[in-house]
């Protein structure tokens, strides 16, 4: 019986989208965690009438885990299906993407490569820096969490896909290193690309706030 929901996230982050959850189930229990030590930990008792809701982690969870779970797993990635992967938001800026979003999908063991259940869009401002552009991510991230959020809580079947595929090459951490390599003879539009891209990496999503998540797209 579906009665729990996992919910992977930072600390900061999970208050909030526990309550935007309790909100359309009051029986659901959502037990919070934010590590992989706690992730792994979980019983197969538990995991067997759950389902697990991933928010801006960083944290892969094992297929060992993905296939005790009764009710299926679901990421919400920072980035559009077209920038699949880490740092999205940094290679959206260097290959001068002109739009970016957020991605809902089914987790399967291969990294945010699962049917996509929800996408938001928005174009990316002139000249926006890779630090900046992450926090329109989460944003948008936190809107199309409001939106799939009672389908989430109350929903045993899973969630409906819809008709977008991931394209792209996946971002990776060793892609970013290579990338941080500027050479002799780039020109000035390049080099100030990289300077954008290559700015602030990685800021907390909590910086946005718990407060950001309960209120976004509030009726």
């Amino acid at each position: 019986m579906f009665d729990t929901i996992i919910l992977l996230t930072g600390t900061a982050e999970q208050a909030a989208l526990a309550r935007v959850l309790g909100k359309h189930n009051s029986l659901l229990t959502v037990k919070p965690v934010a590590t992989l030590a706690e992730v792994v930990a979980l019983k197969p008792k538990l995991l067997r009438d759950a389902r697990l809701v991933a928010f801006s982690t960083g944290v892969v969870v094992p297929p060992h885990v993905l296939h005790q779970l009764g009710y299926g797993a679901y990421n919400f990635h920072p980035g559009p299906p077209e920038f699949p992967g880490w740092g999205p938001a940094h290679f959206a800026i260097l290959r001068g993407a002109a739009e970016f979003g957020a991605t809902a999908h089914r987790m399967i063991e291969a990294i945010d490569a699962g049917e996509i259940v929800g996408v938001e869009r928005f174009s990316i401002p002139p000249g926006i820096g890779a630090l900046k552009l992450e926090e329109l991510a989460y944003s948008n991230l936190a809107k199309l969490f409001w939106r799939l959020a009672q389908l989430l809580a109350t929903r045993a079947e899973p969630l409906t896909s819809i008709p977008i595929r991931w394209s792209g090459e996946t971002c990776t951490r060793r892609r970013y290193a290579t990338m941080c390599g500027l050479p002799t003879d780039c020109t000035k539009d390049e080099l100030d690309s990289r300077i954008r891209t290559l700015a602030v990496t990685h800021h907390s999503s909590s910086e946005n706030g718990p407060d950001h998540i309960a209120e976004t797209n509030r009726p």
